[in-house]
């Protein structure tokens, strides 16, 4: 499988985890209060920066090591 295949297909699970996890995990981890603040926006975005980098290494260890072998050999 070529360099330019492997990086689509990262950029496209890495979206895909980040987007369910973030989904699933952020209403779960974070008190909404009624009304938001800075500090709220904050903690979101860190949040979802942290499962924007967690699924981005997810993906390249699936996408590398299992799919990327498989097509290889």
């Amino acid at each position: 499988m070529s360099e330019e295949v492997q990086k689509r297909l990262i950029t496209i699970l890495s979206s895909a985890l980040s987007s369910i996890m973030a989904s699933r995990l952020s209403e779960r981890l974070i008190d909404l209060p009624e009304e938001r603040g800075v500090k709220d926006d904050v903690k979101e975005a860190l949040l979802r920066a942290g499962f924007t980098v967690t699924a981005t290494i997810a993906a390249s260890v699936i996408v590398r090591n299992v799919v990327g072998r498989r097509w290889s050999s």
